[in-house]
């Protein structure tokens, strides 16, 4: 994560906000940047293989 990520992430928040709101939406921002990494790299479960892990967790 980037500081104007996150300068530009404030920027877009409301003029009063909880600091819990802006921990969420840098955390779900670091996720999707993780995800776009990963899947740029190859890093990524087949929809068969992700129903097969999740059905383990499901029973």
């Amino acid at each position: 994560m980037t500081q104007q990520l996150v300068l530009e992430t404030l920027k877009k928040m409301p003029e009063r906000f909880d600091v819990e709101e802006l921990i969420e939406r840098l955390i779900f921002i670091d996720k999707v940047e993780e995800g776009l990494e990963d899947s740029k790299n190859g890093k990524v479960v087949s929809l068969d293989s992700a129903k097969e892990q999740l059905g383990k967790w499901l029973k």
